[in-house]
């Protein structure tokens, strides 16, 4: 069964950093391009960001740029998220996911509907 496990979240004062972590069992990342979203109490799930499965490429979320960076560990079979600068506006639930094609290998895109295999959350606080 693949399952996808976040990590990493909890409560951070503003200017703070966290470090999430999603993990594979069941299956190796090794392939799959890993996007990272969040949803926010009352709002739409939206995309922070994303990597492709060879690593190679990277996107952000405006609000997120120089800020946060996402990496793979294929050896871990992690991909992380570094969060620094952390503000209030970035509280939200974190979710990774992934998903496999040979498309992703070079691109990534911070759709949600992109990806079919969905972790199940970690709650990131952000206040004084």
């Amino acid at each position: 069964q693949l399952q996808l496990v976040e990590s990493g979240g909890g409560l951070v004062q503003p200017g703070g950093s966290l470090r999430l972590s999603c993990a594979a069992s069941g299956f190796t990342l090794r392939g799959y391009a890993i996007g990272w979203f969040r949803q926010a109490p009352g709002k739409e799930r939206e995309g922070v960001s994303c990597i492709s499965s060879s690593g190679g490429s990277t996107n952000y979320a405006d609000s997120v740029k120089g800020r946060f960076t996402i990496s793979r560990d294929n050896a871990k079979n992690t991909v992380y998220l570094q969060m620094n600068s952390l503000k209030p506006e970035d509280t939200a639930v974190y979710y990774c996911a992934a998903v496999t094609s040979r498309l992703w290998e070079a691109m990534c895109l911070m759709y949600s509907h992109v990806y079919n295999n969905w972790g199940q959350g970690t709650q990131v606080t952000v206040s004084s």
